[in-house]
């Protein structure tokens, strides 16, 4: 166990008198903690301009796409630049409809399939790119209380074992020893706090975005599936 010395009494109770006062492994756990915080605000800022980038952009798309002009013309406009949620989704079941056109398909079942399975792969990057990086949230949340405790159960038995080696229990020469091993318990929960909250509010706006995708790549597909039997039709005809 690591020596350290019970702080003189009267000694200052700062939080930066605190940290340097603690153990090297109360330090470390403090620093991890630290830099944890700091990276899930990172995350959250950016989750929270990603999101409303999205939903700017489905409200565009839909718009777009129900304004009446040409699904030929959509795409060509798209296809040219990169696309992001609803676009992507629409541009992967056209890049297969024109495919299997051009390749004379015959069977409007499987035709459809593939349709439907190139939206659902399309559906599912843009899911994995929204909720990227929540999973650290999410581990940071549960795990932070508890690296804290450590940190907090770490310093407490140092300052114990001072304690017995000064043979004074004194509060004003207790106090700050068992102040700077509360403190890591404290930054555990400054960690932790955020990023439940964060991880909780991201999670259900990422539903709601997955939820807006899934409608639309379902009635593209009804579309598509209505265009697929006018055709057959005509060919028979």
């Amino acid at each position: 166990m690591e020596s350290v010395t019970l702080a003189a009494p009267g000694g200052e109770l700062s939080i930066w008198a605190l940290f340097w006062q603690a153990g090297w492994v109360v330090k470390l756990v403090m620093i991890g903690l630290l830099v944890a915080s700091v990276w899930t605000w990172a995350i959250i800022v950016d989750k929270l301009i990603a999101y409303a980038r999205m939903r700017t952009a489905l409200n565009r798309f839909e718009k777009t796409f129900w304004s009446g002009q040409s699904l030929e013309e959509l795409y060509r406009a798209l296809s040219e630049r990169k696309t992001t949620g609803m676009g992507s989704i629409f541009v992967a079941a056209m890049r297969e409809w024109k495919k299997s056109f051009e390749k004379g398909a015959r069977s409007p079942i499987g035709l459809q399939t593939r349709i439907d399975k190139a939206m659902d792969l399309a559906l599912t990057r843009e899911m994995e790119r929204l909720e990227s990086r929540l999973g650290f949230l999410a581990s940071i949340g549960s795990a932070a209380p508890f690296i804290g405790l450590f940190g907090t159960v770490v310093g407490i038995m140092t300052s114990f074992q001072a304690i017995a080696g000064s043979k004074s229990t004194n509060l004003a020469v207790v106090a700050p020893g068992i102040a700077e091993a509360l403190l890591a318990t404290a930054i555990g929960l400054l960690a932790a706090i955020p990023a439940v909250i964060a991880y909780n509010k991201l999670s259900s706006d990422a539903g709601k975005l997955a939820g807006r995708m899934e409608g639309f790549a379902d009635e593209f597909s009804t579309i598509l599936s209505r265009q697929i039997d006018e055709k057959v039709a005509a060919k028979a005809a």
